[in-house]
């Protein structure tokens, strides 16, 4: 089973948005897969509950997250997926143990860039593949991303930090389809929401694989933690 965490310190950097919308991207009846809320503040509980739904199910991991772990890799799900707290509680470094790859979401501020160093520190002692997504990006201007997002890149490469070529943008489709219970692309389609919600998906399967030995990893965007 592919485990993958979303993990920061940092509050409202957007761990619980990519969870639902990952999550619903990728689940399906030919993958089935497992949400995990490990953040006591429920967000991607409330948003489980507003799908009505139990296409896809959710279990709590406030505690005892190896166990649950272990009890859908018996069950037979193909992915987890897993949102922790801000913070690294006992139950987020519990979860990044758990990890097939960990995905370290930023905003492209002062503040959450510098949040970034512990979780990865986690992830190297623990030596877990990971990589940060920068999320809550400003738009792009002529297919050319914002100075701020320039910076943070050109920030993270200086530390040997691996980040996602691509970018989650500021838009109100991602607040609204969760709002509505659905993922970017159930509510729209058609929407950059749900184009840039593809595209990062498709980045973690060729990581996950690349990880797992089935792909070259020419194009995957974690890095081994040291060792």
């Amino acid at each position: 089973m592919n485990v993958v965490v979303f993990a920061s310190r940092k509050g409202g950097s957007g761990k619980s948005t990519l969870t639902a919308h990952l999550g619903a991207y990728a689940n399906k009846p030919s993958r089935s897969c497992l949400l995990i809320d490990a953040d006591p503040q429920g967000s991607l509980t409330l948003w489980h509950k507003l799908r009505g739904s139990e296409a896809m199910p959710l279990r709590s991991g406030t505690r005892g997250i190896s166990d649950i772990v272990k009890s859908a890799k018996r069950e037979g799900y193909e992915w987890a997926f897993i949102d922790t707290p801000p913070n690294m509680s006992s139950a987020a470094v519990e979860a990044i143990r758990a990890a097939t790859l960990v995905v370290i979401p930023a905003r492209p501020t002062l503040f959450d860039l510098s949040a970034v160093a512990e979780t990865i520190e986690t992830a190297r002692q623990l030596r877990k593949p990971y990589a940060v997504v920068i999320n809550a990006a400003p738009p792009k201007r002529n297919d050319q991303e914002s100075p701020l997002v320039v910076e943070a890149r050109e920030g993270l490469s200086k530390l040997k930090v691996p980040v996602w070529a691509g970018q989650i943008t500021s838009r109100t489709t991602f607040s609204i389809s969760l709002s509505s219970g659905e993922g970017a692309h159930e509510y729209d389609s058609a929407s950059y929401a749900a184009a840039e919600i593809a595209a990062l998906w498709s980045a973690i399967d060729k990581s996950i694989k690349a990880i797992n030995g089935a792909y070259s990893g020419a194009n995957a965007m974690h890095s081994r933690a040291a060792a």
